[in-house]
Order: C-alpha cells, then structure tokens, then sequence
C-alpha cells in the first residue's frame, strides 16, 4: 500500500478513536453533575412516584455504563435521542426529536462560520504575506501590535465593544442577531453583522500570525537566496517561489482556525443571542436537557477532530518528507 495512503488511514483511524474516548469524557461528565435530572427536568411539583417513573421510562435508573454504549448505538445509527424539554409532572409530553431541534441552530452557526471564513481567509492571507514582506517595516509592527491585542482580548469582550460603538452609540447594526427559518438573505446577512467582525478580528489576528510565520520560514529558503542572487524582483520572489511553496502550510493554517472557529463561536452566539448550536447548548445545560447537551458536545468534538484530520492529511499530502521522520 502506498506510504502515503496508509498514513492518512491511520491518522483516520486515530481520528476515530479520539472520538470514541471524547464521547464517553462528554457522556461521563454529564452524568456526573450534581442533582436528579428527573427533578430537574419535571419540576418541583413533580411527585417521586412520578420523577422513579420519568427516571424508568427514559432509562436514567440504568448504570451509566449501559447507558453510555446505547447511547452511542443510537448515535452511530443516526438517532441523536429525545429532547427532556416539552416534558412536565402533569404528565404532558411536548418533546422534540434532538435532531430536529439541533439541525436548524447548526444551519445557523454554519452560516455564521461560512460568512466570517469567507472574510477572514483572505484578509489573513493578506496581512501575513504583507507584514512578511514588509518584515520589520513600521507596517509590520503595527499589524502585529493590533493582533497581539486583539489575540489578548476575550472574545467576549470583543463582542461588547463593537456592541457599544456600532449598536450604541453609532446604531448601525442591531446588538441582536435574531434570525429564523424565513429571514432572507440580506437581513440574515445584516443580522449576523457584529457576531461575524467579532469572530472575524480574532480568527484574523490567529491566522495572519501563523501565515506570517510559514512566510517568513519560507523566505529564508536556499533557493529564494538563489532568486534573490539573480536579481528577481520582490513580486516575483513572492508569487513564483514563494508561493507555490507556501500553500501546504496555508492551507493547514486555515484548518486549524476554521477548527478553532467552529468551536468558538458558543460565546459569540450566547451575547448577541444567535439562534446557533452554540446557544441551543448553553440553553440545554440551563434547563438540563440532557439528549441535547449530548448531541451539542459531540457535533463540536467531531467537527474539531475532522478539520485538524483535514490539516493533518493536507500536510502529509504536501510534505512527504513528514512520512520518514529523524
């Protein structure tokens, strides 16, 4: 089998099993929170007789262990289980499948990620083949001081910032990114205005870092010496030597923020209150619905182990020489 394939095989293959040990940390973490989730779920009004019955029906009685493999059994068959919420001591059931509450807050919070990646990428890429040609420059530091600083702010804080200026004081976009099924496009767009910049400063500021880097590394090759001893010019250093060489990097770069973008946008979504998974989490921990905590916590997982895969693969595609390690 070719070296190259076998590899990426078995990065898939440790991809897997970093799911499955994530999966029971997800479930064994939640299961050991405090209080009775039957009580938590009916409500104080709940009987005990009632909360032994909800406990029985939903298989909470059942050791963890039993619960966990059919819980996973489920997963792999794509049945991400039954919301708790909807469910009250009177004895209603008003309960949703998880997946139906979940696949319409991950639509959003992929839209949300697709709109700042698809501002983000190529101004990163801009500012870090800039500040690594102009090295040094008063342009250099000054693009790396705003970086710095906005990399030292929390994302949050970020968040109240741009609220303060282009909501508050300046009301050009709404502090409020409320969306749903029947927002077209352009309001959607202008909604998730202010979640998107605050994503897209700190995204930029990771990614024009990491590109100025692999630049930079770059530059300083043999052969770009060579180019440069035989009296190429800047522009054509950058976009025939060192270019075509840089991608590889890049493009793990990028994977690796877009890995980091997914996953960080449960704080962005929770202050401007964006119908995203995100919030659709923090509002099942909240209210202790379970099934839903469950579901949130391993589409993140997922998502965060399959674009490091994507980075993974794409740097062993492009430098074969990770294959045979000194």
């Amino acid at each position: 089998m070719n070296a190259v394939l076998a590899t990426i095989l078995k990065r898939l293959g440790l991809g897997f099993a970093t799911l499955v040990v994530v999966s029971a940390i997800i479930f064994s973490s939640i299961s050991m929170l405090p209080g009775d989730f039957g009580q938590a779920v009916l409500g104080q009004s709940a009987t005990e007789e009632t909360v032994a019955a909800f406990r029985k029906e939903l298989g909470l009685d059942k050791p963890a262990v039993v619960r966990y493999f059919e819980w996973a059994g489920s997963v792999l068959q794509g049945d991400l289980g039954t919301s708790f919420s909807g469910r009250n001591a009177s004895g209603q059931d008003r309960s949703r499948q998880v997946s139906d509450l979940v696949m319409p807050r991950l639509w959003n919070t992929l839209f949300l990620a697709g709109v700042t990646a698809l501002i983000a990428v190529p101004l990163a890429l801009f500012l870090g083949l800039t500040t690594a040609l102009y090295r040094n420059s008063a342009y250099d530091r000054t693009v790396n001081a705003a970086t710095l600083t906005t990399i030292s702010t929390p994302e949050f804080f970020v968040a109240y910032i741009l609220i303060l200026f282009f909501a508050s004081l300046w009301p050009v976009f709404p502090s409020l990114a409320n969306v749903n099924a029947t927002t077209d496009l352009g309001e959607r767009l202008y909604r998730v205005a202010l979640p998107a910049l605050t994503l897209t400063l700190v995204i930029v500021a990771h990614m024009m870092r990491m590109t100025r880097a692999a630049i930079i590394n770059l530059l300083a090759s043999p052969y770009i010496e060579m180019a440069r001893l035989k009296g190429a010019s800047r522009s054509e250093i950058i976009l025939k030597h060192a270019l075509p060489n840089a991608w590889a990097p890049i493009a793990t770069v990028i994977a690796f923020n877009l890995a980091y973008l997914v996953v960080g946008v449960v704080v962005v979504e929770v202050v401007f209150v964006y119908p995203g998974i995100g919030q659709l989490m923090v509002d099942a921990v909240t209210s202790r619905d379970i099934p839903v905590v469950q579901a949130c916590a391993l589409i993140f997982a997922a998502t965060y182990i399959l674009l490091n895969l994507t980075a993974d693969i794409i740097g062993i595609v492009t430098n074969p020489r990770l294959l045979h390690p000194r």
